[in-house]
This record gives structure tokens, sequence and C-alpha cells, in this order.
């Protein structure tokens, strides 16, 4: 399915670079946390301090909400793919049709069911070109920084596009460089004693990450040698005074659970079992590459000019602690699948030691992200991006979110059955496919989704799920279908 938001002529415009001093640009930093829970961290993301930020020891994350803003309400999608094509393009999931986890070419990891047939979804992710089936063909955020001067630097998980296509490839999407970037979302090991292969464990070669074979056989965990390449390119940028763009996306904290070594028995110690140990010292090792990476940018005396933005991609998986006080986990549609820690430091610009409550969800990066490196004007494929920048708000300036719509959209059968979302103001929508049902929730006031209020509140029930699919339909949504009839199933509402 090549929709028509994907289909080429683009529609775009792009302001070229000022004639300032190249330097004069901000560095920009965007550190991508994989499968992190809101709570996994030591960092109060809430009102109050929870059972978790005692359990978790993250202090540079401490040390960069003291120097920057926390997002409270930050969301991404419930998964990896699509928040990574929402991330890369501003556009919305339900619009780029990325909406399941990709990896091989032409093949979908819905699992089967009675009643729900796989959608026709863009099951090969992103593409910078046009002509490949299944995928999404937009502009990237890299290939806008890349016309604006900047150095593009991807390190570490990339998954937007499956085997054997274009879009598996990071330097294809507007990187200058890529390290350890590939289709597979999750890596064979985190040990380089077994080359950060799965060969040891079931002979798969699918997850091996690639490019770090001088760390092969080394006792080297994957979070440090990634940063140890991060920090190189860092300083080969600011040797050659130019400004940069450094995608630091980890694998980590994804499966498989693998100790970090450095800190895994302090957790023992305190009484932990081996698997909460091991994700413990998995959030501390990515801390430990936070604080590394921000000394290198002290040492290298670029602070005063550099953007760091902390971000996961999606809630805790099941496998974990619940992330109390809130429901659900990766792949759900409750505030536990879809809710991230969130942190932007910006030297003159944000108010350090600063919190928002006005919800943002990942297409935002887009639009901000262009706003900080001086983009004023883009677009994207079929001339629409969802995403809003959120730098009014590093400006402390008043938004009022309260009439914006957030929506998801998982149309799958892969842990979850199908489901899409709606959030408007302080009220949010679950629509079932499989039976039409509906739940609301007051999340202000429930955010652990408790009561469901749909009976209670019938008219906000109605109208957003009106509004929910009048969307869906707008940007040609994929849906699943019924095998019962061999026919798509409808959007939510009236449509």
């Amino acid at each position: 399915m090549n929709k028509l938001l994907a289909l080429l002529p683009f529609v775009f415009f792009w302001q070229p670079a000022s004639s300032k001093n190249k330097q004069e640009k901000p560095n920009i930093i965007f550190f991508l946390v994989d499968d992190m829970g809101w709570q996994e961290t030591s960092v109060p993301f809430w009102t109050k301090k929870t059972k978790l930020n005692e359990r978790y020891q993250t202090p540079n994350m401490e040390r960069l909400a003291s120097q920057g803003m926390k997002f409270t309400q930050a969301y991404a999608c419930p998964l990896c793919s699509p928040s990574r094509v929402s991330l890369m393009t501003g556009m919305n999931a339900a619009r780029h049709g990325v909406t399941n986890w990709t990896l091989r070419k032409g093949k979908s990891p819905d699992q089967q069911h009675e009643i729900f047939g796989a959608p026709d979804w863009n099951l090969n992710g992103l593409s910078p070109v046009e002509g490949i089936e299944n995928t999404c063909v937009a502009n990237t955020l890299p290939s806008f920084l890349q016309e604006a001067g900047y150095r593009t630097i991807h390190v570490g998980k990339a998954h937007w596009g499956a085997m054997d296509t274009p879009g598996e490839d990071p330097l294809k999407l507007g990187f200058d460089v890529n390290i350890a970037g590939h289709a597979a979302g999750g890596p064979g090991s985190y040990h380089g004693e077994k080359n950060y292969s799965a060969v040891w464990r079931n002979g798969a070669r699918i997850w091996d990450v690639p490019g770090l074979e001088k760390y092969h056989g080394k006792d080297i965990n994957l979070t440090e040698a990634l940063t140890r390449e991060a920090l190189t390119e860092m300083e080969g940028s600011v040797a050659k005074n130019e400004p940069f763009y450094l995608y630091m996306s980890h694998y980590a904290v994804h499966a498989p659970w693998e100790k970090d070594k450095r800190f895994y028995q302090k957790y023992i110690d305190q009484g932990l079992t081996d698997f909460e140990a091991t994700l413990a010292s998995m959030l501390e090792s990515m801390d430990q590459s936070l604080g590394d990476i921000l000394n290198k940018v002290e040492q290298l005396g670029i602070e005063e000019n550099t953007i760091v933005i902390f971000m996961s991609d999606n809630g805790s998986p099941s496998q974990c602690p619940q992330n109390l006080p809130l429901r659900g986990h990766k792949v759900s549609p409750y505030e536990g699948g879809i809710r991230d820690p969130m942190i932007v430091r910006w030297p003159g610009t944000v108010q350090p030691g600063s919190a928002t409550n006005v919800p943002v969800i990942i297409e935002d990066f887009f639009p901000s992200i262009l706003e900080m490196a001086g983009v004023r004007k883009y677009g994207q494929a079929g001339g629409k991006v969802d995403g809003k920048s959120f730098v009014p708000l590093l400006k402390q300036k008043n938004v009022n979110a309260m009439k914006r719509d957030f929506v998801w959209h998982f149309p799958h059968n892969y842990d979850f059955e199908p489901y899409s979302v709606i959030r408007r103001g302080d009220w949010k929508l679950i629509y079932w496919y499989k039976n039409g049902k509906s739940e609301l929730y007051n999340i202000p006031d429930d955010i652990g989704e408790q009561n469901d209020l749909a009976e209670i509140k019938p008219q906000i029930a109605a109208d957003l799920k009106s509004r929910l699919g009048e969307y869906l339909k707008k940007v040609q949504a994929t849906v699943p279908v019924d095998k019962r009839s061999n026919k798509r199933f409808a959007y939510p509402g009236r449509n």
C-alpha cells in the first residue's frame, strides 16, 4: 500500500540557512531510549516519587532535569517503528501507515486471529524513494538538517525500514554517519564477548549489531561501545567546526535483558531479583551514557550552544515491573504504553529545573528540532505535517492544548487486539474494533485509567469517537479486515 500521501511529487518548501557563521547554529543531541517506561528513572515525572523512582538510579537524568525542562505528559506511539517514523517525518502513525514493528520485507508480525485479518499497512517501513511496495515515502528530519548545514550522525538503533529496502540504511535517510543502525529493532546481545550477536542464544544472525567489530570478543557492554563511538563523532564535528545533529538512539533497554556488570551487583545487594537487578543495571548503563555525553559537551566547550533532548520511544514491556500509577505497558493503549519520560536542556532558552504539564507527542519533535535549527519552512509528502512545535513551551510561553486532538492508531492483532485512541483536553477515548466498544477516561482525575466513564458521559464519548473517525478517514488510515464478512472494519463514529 503506497498511500496517496506517500506519492511523489513531494510538496515542501525549504528556507536556506542564514548567512551567519555555522558555528552559531546550535548542536542538537537527541538521546532516545528504547522501551523505557515513564517511571523507570530516579527523576519523578508524577506529582510524587514512586516505588520505581526509589529503586532506579539515574543521576545524569537528574542532572539534565535540573538544567532543563521536564515534560510530564510526553507521548510516543505504543511501540517502536511507528514512533521512529513519526519522529523522522512529523506525521502521525495513522497517516504514515507504519503502525507495527518492521523487519522482514513483505512480512507482518501480526498474529493469527479468528476475526481479524491483517491490515494492508506499510509493513516495509519508511523509504526515501518511490516504487517500493508498502512503504511511506517521505522527507526526513536529518535530510532537512543536512540541507541546513548540519553534520548528521546516527548511532545505535535505526528500525525504520525492512531488510533489503533503502529504509533500513540511515545513510539513505539523511544521515552522514551511521554506526550500528540497520533493520532490526533489538540487539542480538549486549555483550562484546558475544560479538553483540544472538547466535550464542538461538543461532539467529538477523539481530547481529553491525559495524562494531573492533569491540568483538571484548568485555564491553553495547551501550558503552555505542557511547564511545558517539563521543568520537562529536569530537570530529567540533574539530571541523561543523554544527552537528547527534541521534543517540540506544538499543537499551530493549530485550534481551542482559546485565551490565558495572552496575548489576549493587542492585542484587539491595535485595532485587536477578531480572529486576538486570533491568536496573541496563537503565543505569543508559544513564551513564547520558552522563558521558554531557561531560563531553562540557569538555569540548560547546555546552552553551548545544541542545540536549531526552525521550523514550514507547512504554515498558509487560515483562517489566508495572509503571504505577500508570495502567498498561508497551503495545497497550493505556498510559503505561504511550507516556514516556522527556527532558529538554537548551542553555539560554529553557529555564533550569522547570516543568510543563502540556501534552506533546512524538511527531512534535520533527517541527520542534527544525525550528531549533533555524529551518523555518518545510513540508512533507502530501503537504501535511501533524506535529506541532513545542519550542514555545521551552520559551515559557502559554500554550493551550485543550482543543488539540492527539491520536494513536494500532489496527493490528499483536499482543493486543486492534484499537484506536484519541485524547482531547482531559478526556481520552479508547475504541476497540472487535465489538465497537469505547472506554472513556478523565486523565488528570484518573491517571491510572480505572474508572471508565463512557456510559456516564455518553455525549463526550460520542463526540470523541466521531472526531477520531473523521481523522482516520481523512488520512485514509488502514484498518483490519473482518474475516466474517471479508470487509474492512468501519472507522469509529458515523463514518
